[in-house]
């Protein structure tokens, strides 16, 4: 019984230490305030993605998003996300009306935004914006 409680605790304590550690280059994370606030003032390159899982344009959206992400280039990006569904308050503060919004930072600078975009082409040029 030990053991299995033991192994309870390891896995919890895990995925709270995920939950803590700052965003990693390209990694999704969801919206944290201080992340966003700290990843702005350090100048770096950031995405906000407003999602929701039922949304079709949303799913076309992550693998684009994914795959840019792990290009060199990309190496600093931040991609911060938001559940449309859930996150009303947020939604006001970034002024996103919909889901599949992207809004593109460079440190505290909004550099663009798209609402319901699927083509890569596109997509890769608003994240150029952010470097």
């Amino acid at each position: 019984m030990t053991m299995r409680r033991r192994g309870i605790l390891a896995l919890a304590c895990s995925g709270l230490a995920a939950c803590l550690s700052p965003a990693l280059a390209g990694e999704t994370l969801p919206f944290s305030a201080a992340a966003f606030e700290a990843a702005q003032k350090s100048g770096k390159p950031i995405l906000v993605e407003v999602s929701a899982p039922w949304c079709p344009i949303c799913k076309t959206q992550k693998p684009i998003l994914a795959r840019l992400a792990a290009e060199p280039r990309f190496k600093d990006l931040q991609i911060f996300d938001i559940d449309f569904d859930s996150q009303k308050d947020l939604l006001r503060r970034f002024n996103a009306r919909m889901q599949s919004t992207l809004i593109a930072y460079k440190g505290e600078t909004e550099t663009g935004r798209s609402v319901g975009e699927t083509q890569p082409e596109w997509i890769e040029g608003l994240l150029e914006k952010t470097l």
